[in-house]
């Protein structure tokens, strides 16, 4: 038997594995850029609980893109909502240089809250 063989029907190349010929297949290279933390929670995230999005994210090539948009996505969304709650709650330059250890734990319970916010709306739904 032939190591490779070639199916016109199909135009997909077969490898002898054993008994059997397996369809050699390979994935289209896909965009590179940093997926981050954000985009990597949400890829465990996929893997575990939407396994359906995530071979179709990973077959079709688009897997890296898709994470590092939800990356860009969450980032813009966290920083965001950081500057809005310090404005809404009073956490200024003036109250950091007054009193830096209450700057720093109400800068703490902002960025915790949000870490929340993100996680909930955007990283796991």
């Amino acid at each position: 038997m032939e190591k490779y063989i070639y199916d016109e029907n199909n135009g997909l190349w077969y490898e002898l594995r054993g008994d059997y010929y397996i369809p050699c297949l390979t994935l289209r290279p896909q965009e590179e850029r940093p997926i981050g933390i954000w985009g990597q929670q949400h890829l465990r995230y996929i893997k575990q609980e939407r396994k359906a999005l995530y071979t179709e994210l990973l077959t079709s090539g688009k897997l890296n893109t898709y994470l590092a948009d939800i990356n860009e996505q969450a980032e813009n969304m966290f920083l965001e909502l950081v500057k809005q709650l310090a404005v809404r709650e009073g956490v200024t330059e003036q109250l950091k240089a007054q009193d830096q250890m209450l700057w720093v734990q109400r800068m703490n319970s902002i960025r915790d809250r949000v870490m929340e916010i993100v996680n909930h709306d955007l990283i796991y739904a």
